[in-house]
């Protein structure tokens, strides 16, 4: 039987080959975010993406256990990670052509309030935030906390960029689905 390490292994890399094949087929890229910009999201996806996912050897305060764990919480966070990965890859599937990961306008680009994007404004980035959650809880390191909450501010930001270039460029279209639409957690109905 598989662990829950492993499961979230398996779990991550179909998630990332399946992300790499799909990304040939978005639309060629009109206007796109800064280098700095970039650079800024790069630092904490990738600082977030290490402490979590990295597990070093020897002992210290990154490795050390944060809570008290069981068998039911790691496979708890196991079956998050894989529905937050369920609900980013619909998401990306749904956007289709449109999707960028940069902050980026396309050829053509309109705005998709269908699917996941009835939802949340940014499905993707609330997938990902729960897989990353249910991944902490697996991990349940010091450092993968840390990590999540790189991870979460790094969306926070990259969001915060996406929101003001569509703002711009799709106007009162965008400024209406942000009143009716959620950013992030949807609501309950």
């Amino acid at each position: 039987m598989l662990s829950p390490n492993t499961s979230l292994q398996i779990l991550w890399t179909a998630w990332l080959l399946g992300w790499l094949a799909a990304a040939p087929s978005a639309t060629k890229t009109v206007i796109q975010q800064s280098a700095a910009s970039r650079l800024a999201n790069a630092i904490l996806f990738l600082g977030g993406g290490f402490l979590l996912f990295i597990r070093p050897s020897g002992s210290g305060s990154l490795i050390r256990s944060q809570f008290a764990t069981s068998v039911w919480i790691e496979w708890g966070g196991v079956v998050l990670a894989a529905a937050g990965l369920g609900f980013a890859g619909w998401a990306r599937v749904h956007l289709g052509r449109f999707w960028s990961g940069t902050v980026t306008l396309k050829v053509d680009h309109v705005l998709i309030r269908t699917g996941p994007y009835a939802l949340v404004r940014h499905p993707i980035y609330t997938g990902l935030l729960l897989a990353a959650t249910g991944t902490a809880l697996v991990r349940h390191t010091v450092g993968a906390l840390l990590g999540l909450g790189l991870l979460a501010l790094g969306v926070l930001v990259k969001l915060r960029q996406e929101e003001q270039l569509l703002s711009e460029h799709l106007g009162d279209a965008y400024r209406s689905y942000r009143k009716e639409v959620p950013a992030l957690i949807p609501r309950l109905r």
